[in-house]
């Protein structure tokens, strides 16, 4: 089950996108997202003697998820372009050269 590796912030970008939409699409998954996430996080608090408000923690994760998504897509769009740019830039010199 993928929901132990995004809780463990173990997910590659692709995959964790695929996640978050099946997520917010899909209510049995989202309800045992914040199950696992309760007993997971809370376990962990209540063993440090921590006081915490785990709904607000897991919409930071979820929100941290997209965020960290929005910024691969955008470094995947610089790349791109400069692949497209670096492309018009040889092609320009080799019709330059055959002139």
């Amino acid at each position: 089950m993928q929901i132990p590796d995004f809780i463990g912030r173990k997910m590659d970008y692709p995959e964790m996108k695929r996640f978050l939409e099946h997520v917010d699409t899909c209510a049995n998954c989202r309800e045992e997202l914040v199950i696992q996430f309760l007993i997971q996080e809370g376990m962990a608090r209540l063993e440090d003697g921590d006081a915490f408000d785990l709904q607000r923690e897991l919409q930071a994760h979820l929100e941290e998820a997209r965020r960290r998504i929005r910024i691969y897509e955008g470094v995947l769009r610089v790349g791109t372009l400069f692949e497209v740019l670096t492309m018009a830039g040889v092609m320009g010199i080799v019709i330059w050269i055959l002139r």
